[in-house]
């Protein structure tokens, strides 16, 4: 029997449709859009309107990413959603979505990881695509942060966003062997080549929400150390990253496309040079969409593909660090 790789199938996304831009939150706090962009990127965000959930804009970006993989619902037998905001404690944004899409077959769960959700819930899916108990698996990363912000806090609620984005993932036989580049240019399998997954639990207090239903039995607000957080994300990113490079044997110089976690325009840009990779290879929506957690990178990589920037064989790198801490990379070639 072949080898079984996991294929991405399709991508999808969603956006609400309110924007809030820089010069609106300087009406209610002491900030300016200068400041705000100087020090992040962020030119304005998509905030969710009142009662929509999670798990609506979940259900959304699936239900686009299915018809761009020219598959229905009941093909799907496993959804894993990324998110840090979920409808409710319990159940699972998945299982809503599931009803949503009208399922009442396979199995849904969460996964919590922060802002490297989306890379955690493809590596659970993969694994699952791989050990032969799933076929087609939808993935999402999905946030509503604006329900978690403290909007007096100038440091923090400038930064995020809502938003989701899905990818459906499916099994197909690996005809190449070693999936990795090895010399092989686009003649290498396509699909997921590895997912490189870490967290520090010692550095929880440099990220974090200062509530839940264990502690104070509301959803608190983000905390954030923004100095520290950056130097961390700085060199546990580079680590993964040269991490994911070496183990399929490649180098900088082949990866075509960069999707990473949109964080902070300035994390980016010092990754990008440690790295020494070619900044126009680094897909930016941080600007249009702030910082989206778990929903980031679907949704940067289904810009990337809408445009036309990726294209069949081209090796993209995803790379997020989130609160935990946590911090992962994933190589794909499409």
């Amino acid at each position: 029997m072949k080898p079984v790789i996991s294929k991405i199938a399709g991508c999808g996304s969603y956006l609400p449709a309110r924007v809030v831009t820089n010069d609106e939150l300087a009406t209610k706090l002491d900030t300016s859009d200068a400041w705000i962009v100087e020090r992040t990127g962020i030119r304005q965000r998509h905030i969710a309107a009142e009662g929509e959930f999670t798990s609506d804009l979940a259900f959304k970006a699936a239900e686009r990413a299915l018809a761009d993989a020219g598959l229905v619902a009941d093909d799907v037998d496993m959804i894993v959603v990324a998110t840090t905001t979920p409808d409710n404690t319990f159940p699972a944004v998945a299982t809503q979505v599931q009803a949503k899409l009208g399922l009442g077959h396979g199995t849904a769960f969460d996964v919590q990881a922060a802002c490297s959700g989306f890379i955690y819930g493809l590596a659970v899916a993969d694994n699952f695509i791989k050990g032969g108990q799933a076929r087609a698996v939808l993935v999402i990363g999905a946030e509503t942060m604006s329900r978690i912000l403290d909007w007096n806090d100038r440091a923090t609620c400038v930064l995020f966003g809502d938003g989701a984005g899905a990818v459906v993932l499916v099994a197909q036989e690996n005809d190449h062997g070693n999936p990795g580049n090895n010399g092989t240019g686009n003649s290498a399998a396509r699909g997921i080549l590895s997912t490189h997954l870490h967290s520090d639990g010692r550095l929880a207090d440099l990220l974090y929400v200062d509530g839940g239903p264990s502690t104070t039995q509301a959803a608190g607000y983000l905390r954030m150390q923004g100095r520290e957080v950056f130097r961390r994300a700085v060199v546990n990113l580079t680590d993964v990253v040269h991490e994911a490079i070496a183990a399929n044997g490649l180098t900088a110089d082949d990866i075509d496309w960069v999707v990473p976690h949109q964080a902070n325009k300035r994390i980016l840009d010092s990754t990008t040079r440690k790295l020494g990779l070619d900044a126009d290879r680094v897909v930016i929506t941080l600007d249009r969409h702030a910082n989206t957690s778990a929903a980031s990178i679907p949704l940067a990589l289904d810009e990337a593909i809408r445009d036309g920037r990726i294209q069949p064989g081209h090796l993209i790198l995803m790379e997020a660090l989130g609160g935990g801490l946590t911090w992962a990379a994933s190589l794909i070639r499409w």
